[in-house]
């Protein structure tokens, strides 16, 4: 079986080795890189399965690392989970707007890492799987190409973002509490707020100009696709 690649985006030495370390040992094949400038030509060049993204780096930080990789239609696919320390939630904000997949405050549980790397490594694979194209109200959506287009037009969209419009509008009219929409795009048990759920929502509805109407909220519950 082919091991999958994580790149590990971090300049202090010692989380560096902590994260191979425990990486290494669920038979992940690691490459650590200490700069954002060195990460994001190695990452166009190896195209991991996945990123683990310090936000603190010497040089160009890591939201500019993020925002270069999934404006890059190269990258874009690439799941990412920042490295963040306590009380930078504006940043985590910013990173998730940008299309990153997650976050995890230093110091952090490596057994709670690995639980969100492979969180975020199932939803990727089931969302690959899921291939019947919807048509509905003013949308043609195609899991198969991840393409989104709304009103005639194309809209270019986050991997999350895509995953959240596609589970509503598989299931119109259906409420998804927050809770739900994170179960069914990530998987069981993986830990999130509401914040980063109703900031992709935000986002989601942002791209899709007039057509994020179509996303409703439920007040004190949750969102849902208009039937």
């Amino acid at each position: 079986m082919t091991k999958k690649t994580v790149i590990v985006v971090e300049d202090e030495e010692d989380i560096q080795e902590l994260l191979r370390y425990n990486l290494e040992k669920e038979h992940y094949k690691v490459v650590s890189i200490e700069s954002g400038e060195k990460a994001i030509k190695k990452v166009r060049s190896t195209i991991p399965d996945l990123i683990l993204l310090d936000l603190m780096l010497p040089g160009l930080d890591g939201l500019e690392v993020c925002k270069a990789l999934k404006g890059d239609s190269k990258t874009h696919h690439i799941p990412i989970i920042m490295l963040t320390a306590k009380g930078e939630e504006a940043d985590i904000v910013t990173g998730l707007e940008l299309g990153a997949d997650d976050y995890i405050t230093k110091p952090f549980s490596p057994r709670v890492l690995l639980a969100r790397i492979k969180a975020v490594m199932r939803g990727k694979t089931v969302a690959t799987n899921t291939e019947k194209t919807i048509k509905i109200h003013q949308f043609v959506i195609n899991p198969g190409r991840r393409e989104v287009i709304a009103g005639g037009k194309p809209v270019d969209l986050t991997y999350t973002e895509f995953q959240i419009l596609h589970l509503l509008a598989c299931r119109p009219g259906w409420v998804f509490a927050r809770y739900k929409i994170v179960d069914n795009i990530r998987g069981d048990d993986y830990p999130v707020t509401d914040r980063s759920v109703d900031v992709q929502i935000a986002s989601l509805r942002k791209k899709l100009g007039k057509y994020g109407s179509y996303i409703e909220t439920v007040r004190g519950v949750g969102y849902r696709f208009k039937e």
